[in-house]
């Protein structure tokens, strides 16, 4: 059963209630789920039960012993073990315990309980009639009299199959008394019992909008919740056609998981439903996950606008499961946020020792901001809180949050309906992993390319936190950065332009985020290698000037600028800015939307209009401006000029180390040596413009986090903390050397820094991403190899020379000397004792002299031992791990290369956005950049290049943007379905349901026909 139940039945182990009691048991053994839970409870007279009087002297408050046999004694029966519960009614009159029967019915069905304690269910009472002997006619009409359904199952035998065969035929008492005794072959009935019986079932059956026949053999094989629900719903309809009547009955089928009895009983244009109807059902089906009456209730008439609210979504928050992740997560941030309330104000502690903590829409931003970041800021908060509604405490919460750098939460009204149901439901599924619901609210809800992309992050995050194995693996399966990609092709063939917009724009519902930072946070490599991505990131990439630009003209460009004036490099129209208010007021114009979206495509008349501006001194020196912005402000110009000036900076770097590397203070440092440091001084100005002076509203020290977490960053610091170490030791005669020498290892980590710059290279770049995953495979490689290497040295050592005591010569011998060993250079003359020569040494220590640098006479006992030794090593170094590091190369280099395309272009994006975000010029020019740049941030000057990667666009566009993507969202979605009609699968369903239609189509004629001949025989009746 998909629900709990009370079964009321005689309580005698004998007949159907001995199965029912079997039923019940094994239920209760095979039920996991501590909620359903099914209950037998037995209603019996007292004078038939046997060994009654035993039960009579039990002792009150103590229980009682009953022993249960398998064979009755007589007319007694014994009581069926399988009940909970007995009510044994001692009355000496034969109605007493149907009396008793029908009020506890009529008590039962005045509570109200509810699936999962929602507390807003009348509870369902239904009477079940299987096989059952002609007194029992007396008990089903009373029962009908007050008005409770009854389930008939035509086929168990007895009375049930006499009432389902004179339901469509003659009802006379001549038939009634043909059918009970061939039912009953063994019985005799009187006359009088034979009239009374037969005046009882008109009766039953007149009330037959309460009454339900169900015959298996004849009627399709449905489960029994299926045909009690359908009873029920029946017995409804027969009373009135108003919605709320129809409550119960719904609540039920949600309850149940019958969504296909309420399409087609409840929902099947009968009842006109309103939204206020459905509004409790829609809050059962979102608490128990019932993805499709969720999906019904919408298609019936349910406003989600009007529907959620901030204290219905924090209601949901509230009733989420005790095991899942989201409930640790909240319970986390609860504390967290007691302790600090607790922490402010001392004397209000209180012991809160709730068993389920009420959860806020607080904690539910903070578990999201752990997620998205910068994507959730302002979600389930005011837009434009009071500040005089602030309290002492909230303002103290403000300044501390400003001191952390984060935004101050306001909890909005709980009433007030929320801007987008469908954005807040969508990521209310996706914490609870409830993927099912999460996709259709995704269907329903605008922008949803971003939406995806957030789901992508959120689940990957909660998949490492996920401590089931099970639910992890659900969480990495789920495929929302495809549907981000499926989606965004969907858009980019309809629309290349709309398409780039649609990736750089500010959503309004992800909190001015762009598509490509979602992106980014959600790692979606595969998103970004899709084409029109790339075709987006070529353009930034180039700028102003033409995409099919070769490098030699960019060159020609670099080293004599005034080529840039000239027609070598095309160069697109200039556009004014279309800010401006009075281009905004015919924004609903095609040509100014074709203005906005696509700045790129020039009119005719305007490179004609720039050449003549040559002719005039302003005009001219606006156009020189212009041109010269355009080509060094390019990120590929920007790259160009790092590229070569840092060729520039590592070849003085080794002339300096090779050639000019002056004595101390004050003969040294050379001016080629004064200009380097200056150089690598304004490469860590540099470092420090990216790690704290960046765009954006983010604290200092997220930036500084954002910026270590670049693996590229992290040996740029270390290249400039060795460079500072270095260049202080060689300023004094002590340490001279040694700052030589930490300057040479310097060079090799600034060397390495080229890598990075050729990642940009279509060749190259696969490459570097290879070699990059090789290099974890070398480290697992070292630490076998270490093993067995530190083995052999010591124990060599040990054989061959025990009495060496110099370190020196105990390191060399233990670790340099078998990792020469491995590469071939194997020195028989100190092993082998057939191939030893005579030479000079120590046989002990009390013959070495000061000053002599001789090894000790090598230990000839167990010279076997080491040529063992030896051979073993060998064959394990150079065998067995040389082979193995071969194979986890080879098995790499298969695994990345198809993806190193994907892989590449997600690293050429970090690399596009890092040249784009730099100053123009390169180090050590940069320092002119640099000033440039001070200056605006004084004087509050706004910067404009970010605009390539983030537009803002006006409100009125950006609805027309929203509307066409949940356009092609649509037909995204159309097509899907198209593909998954065109399944075997689903035409194999197809034909199943068909073919369940024309059953059911045949069990109405086959009614129809009864009908016609018992209304034959009656018109014969009367006749006659």
């Amino acid at each position: 059963m998909s629900a709990g139940a009370w079964i009321i039945t005689s309580g005698l182990r004998a007949g159907i209630t001995k199965h029912i009691g079997e039923a019940v048991r094994d239920h209760a053994l095979a039920n996991t789920c501590s909620k359903i839970k099914v209950f037998a409870i037995g209603i019996s007279p007292w004078k038939i039960i046997s060994d009654h009087e035993g039960l009579a002297n039990v002792k009150k408050h103590c229980p009682a012993i009953y022993q249960v046999e398998e064979t009755t004694q007589g007319p007694l029966y014994f009581l069926d073990n399988n009940h909970s519960h007995f009510i044994l009614v001692d009355d000496a009159t034969p109605s007493g315990t149907t009396t008793l029967w029908l009020k506890l019915l009529k008590h039962i069905s005045e509570q109200r309980t509810g699936y999962a304690g929602t507390g807003s269910i009348e509870i369902p009472v239904l009477c079940v009639l299987v096989h059952g002997h002609p007194e029992l006619l007396q008990k089903v009409y009373q029962g009908m009299e007050n008005s409770v359904p009854w389930l008939v199952l035509a086929g168990s035998g007895g009375i049930a199959d006499v009432i389902a065969s004179l339901m469509h035929g003659p009802l006379v008492p001549e038939t009634v008394q043909e059918q009970l005794q061939e039912k009953f072959p063994r019985e005799t009935f009187s006359k009088e019992n034979i009239l009374k019986w037969t005046k009882l079932i008109q009766n039953i059956i007149a009330k037959d909008h309460i009454l339900t026949v169900h015959n298996s053999e004849q009627e399709s094989s449905e489960d029994l919740d299926t045909i009690m629900l359908k009873a029920l719903v029946k017995a409804c309809k027969s009373q009135t056609q108003e919605a709320q009547e129809y409550l119960d009955e719904l609540k039920l089928a949600v309850a149940w998981n019958r969504v296909d009895i309420a399409k087609s009983e409840i929902f099947n244009g009968d009842v006109e439903w309103k939204s206020c109807d459905l509004e409790e059902v829609m809050m059962d089906a979102l608490v128990n996950d019932k993805p499709e009456f969720v999906r019904l209730f919408i298609d019936n008439g349910m406003n989600m606008y009007d529907f959620l609210t901030y204290g219905r979504l924090q209601e949901l928050y509230r009733s989420i499961s005790q095991k899942s992740l989201l409930y640790e997560l909240l319970l986390k941030k609860h504390e967290e946020q007691r302790l600090t309330i607790t922490g402010m104000n001392p004397t209000s502690h209180r012991d809160t020792t709730e068993k389920r903590p009420k959860f806020t829409l607080y904690e539910v931003s903070k578990v999201l901001k752990d997620f998205l970041h910068d994507a959730c800021k302002g979600i389930f908060q005011e837009s434009n809180p009071s500040r005089k509604h602030l309290g002492v405490r909230k303002s103290i919460t403000e300044l501390n949050s400003k001191l952390r750098g984060q935004r101050l939460f306001v909890m909005p009204d709980l009433s007030q309906k929320l801007e987008n149901p469908w954005r807040d439901l969508f990521l209310w599924a996706i914490l609870q992993n409830r993927q099912e619901m999460a996709n259709y609210f995704w269907e329903m809800g605008p922008e949803a390319v971003p939406a995806a992309l957030a789901a992508c992050k959120i689940l990957k995050e909660m998949a490492h936190l996920e401590s089931d194995t099970e639910t992890s693996q659900s969480m990495k399966k789920a495929k929302y950065d495809q549907l981000a990609l499926d989606l965004f092709g969907q858009c980019y063939t309809n629309s290349e332009d709309r398409a780039f917009y649609l990736l750089i724009r500010k959503t309004k519902y992800w909190s001015k985020t762009t598509c490509l930072q979602l992106a980014t946070e959600a790692d979606a490599k595969s998103f970004f290698a899709h084409d029109g991505v790339q075709a987006l990131l070529t353009k930034i990439w180039w700028g102003d000037m033409s995409t099919d630009t070769p490098i030699w003209k960019l060159l020609c460009g670099f080293w004599c600028p005034p080529l840039i004036l000239t027609n070598l490099i095309t160069f697109s129209a200039h556009f004014p800015s279309i800010g401006k208010s009075e281009q905004l007021k015919e924004l609903d114009s095609l040509d100014t939307e074709k203005s906005f979206l696509l700045p790129d495509e020039a009119n005719s008349d305007h490179e004609a209009k720039d050449k003549k501006r040559l002719c005039g001194g302003n005009q001219r020196r606006e156009f020189i401006l212009r041109r010269w912005k355009k080509f060094w402000g390019a990120p590929v110009t920007v790259f160009l000029g790092n590229v070569i000036l840092y060729f520039a900076f590592l070849s003085l770097f080794a002339y300096i180390l090779l050639v000019d590397f002056k004595p101390p203070p004050p003969i040294g440092p050379s001016m080629a040596e004064i200009t380097l440091y200056f150089w690598v001084f304004t490469l860590a100005l540099e470092e420090l413009r990216q790690s704290f002076f960046t765009e954006g509203n983010t604290n200092i020290v997220k930036k500084f986090k954002l910026y270590v977490e670049d693996s590229w960053n992290k040996c740029d610091m270390v290249a400039l903390v060795l460079f500072i170490i270095g260049v202080t030791c060689r300023m004094l005669s002590v340490s001279y050397n040694a700052g030589r020498t930490t300057l040479c290892l310097d060079f090799m980590v600034f060397a390495l820094r080229l890598i990075h710059i050729f990642a940009i290279n279509k060749q190259l770049g696969p490459k570097i991403i290879i070699v990059e995953r090789m290099m974890k495979d070398v480290f697992f490689f070292l630490f076998f190899l270490s093993v067995w290497l530190i083995a052999y040295g010591v124990a060599t050592q040990a054989l061959l020379h025990p009495n060496e005591s110099r370190v020196d010569w105990i390191f060399r011998n233990v670790l340099y000397r078998p990792y020469l060993q491995i590469f071939g250079q194997i020195p028989l003359d100190e092993i082998d004792e057939v191939r030893m020569v005579n030479r000079s040494c120590f046989t002990n220590q009390a013959n070495m002299t000061n000053g002599d640098n001789l090894p000790y006479c090598i230990n000839r006992y167990a010279n076997w031992l080491v040529i063992m030794l030896l051979v073993i090593f060998l064959l394990v170094t150079n065998v067995l791990l040389l082979n193995l590091l071969i194979a986890m190369f080879s098995y790499t280099f298969q695994l990345v290369q198809g993806n190193t395309d994907i892989f590449w272009k997600f690293q050429r994006y970090n690399l596009i956005v890092e040249y784009h975000s730099r100053p123009a010029l390169a180090p050590p020019f940069i320092i002119i950049s640099h000033i440039n740049l001070l200056i605006r941030k004084i004087i509050k000057e706004p910067q404009h290049k970010q605009e390539h990667f983030e537009k803002h666009l006006p409100e009125t566009l950006d609805q027309k943007l929203r509307i066409w993507e949940s356009v092609q969202k649509e037909n995204y979605l159309a097509s899907l379905e198209k593909g998954k009609k065109e399944s075997s699968t689903e035409r194999l369903k197809k034909t199943s349901t068909k073919v369940d239609s024309l059953l059911k189509s045949m069990s109405g004629l086959q009614e129809q026909e009864k009908r016609l001949i018992t209304l034959e025989t009656r018109v014969g009746q009367t006749l006659f």
